[in-house]
């Protein structure tokens, strides 16, 4: 039976880290929402009173009659299935703890739009987002890229990859990360290449994987847009 990844229809989102390992291995899903009746067939998971196995919010997987949640514990089931995941057990706690770095990560990408609510429309706080956006470029992209370069660069295996010597669902997440980042703040990431060389290389590598090449040119990728987590609003974006 095919995967079933669950997410908001017409989102890249969270969801887009689960779609990237699961393109990449060529695996056979269904992405539920974006068929005839999937939104109805989510919220009944979300809403069931009888499910054993209850997600909080999605993304979730589905896989036979197992549910795993978040993006993170989603990536961590899927990567030795989908050959995304060091062999060495040590370091698939490893890729794990990067991938919850980059759920912190994009959490606070998400709270450049939305600083006071996520029941507040963008309109009704975007003076606080303009605030919240200035210290985000200023400080927490530096830090986090900054972190995530010497990843590469300190990985014993050599600076093609995040975590062992082979590709992992990291370096997939990775590369959406460059890739949100540029599309919501183009004026703050235009320097990325020369402030970031060893994660431009990754990036530029895995968009040229043949698996990764073709889902990008396909309708089953989703456009950024300013429904998701990554939102190009040019009042929120400087250089940096």
């Amino acid at each position: 039976m095919p995967y079933e990844l669950y997410y908001w229809d017409g989102l890249q989102g969270r969801g887009e880290f689960v779609r990237l390992a699961l393109e990449e291995a060529g695996a056979d899903y269904v992405d539920v929402t974006r068929e005839a009746n999937g939104m109805a067939a989510m919220m009944r998971f979300l809403k069931s009173r009888t499910e054993s196995q209850i997600p909080f919010a999605p993304p979730f997987l589905k896989d036979g009659d197992l549910i795993v949640s978040h993006v993170a514990n989603i990536l961590l089931y899927l990567g030795p299935k989908l050959g995304l995941a060091p062999e060495q057990e040590s370091l698939r706690f490893i890729a794990n703890g990067l991938q919850l770095t980059i759920t912190d990560f994009v959490a606070e990408v998400h709270d450049t739009h939305h600083p006071l609510s996520t029941n507040l429309y963008y309109e009704d706080q975007k003076e606080a987002a303009k605030q919240r956006s200035a210290d985000f470029i200023e400080h927490r992209i530096p830090k986090f890229m900054g972190y995530f370069e010497r990843v590469l660069e300190q990985n014993p295996d050599g600076r093609k990859h995040a975590v062992g010597s082979q590709l992992s669902y990291v370096d997939l997440s990775l590369f959406q990360i460059f890739e949100g980042l540029r599309y919501a703040f183009p004026r703050a990431t235009k320097r990325f290449s020369e402030q970031y060389p060893a994660l431009t290389a990754l990036h530029d590598a895995v968009g040229q994987r043949p698996n990764i090449r073709k889902y990008l040119a396909s309708d089953r990728r989703l456009d950024f847009n300013e429904s998701g987590v990554f939102r190009h609003y040019p009042e929120l974006d400087q250089d940096s």
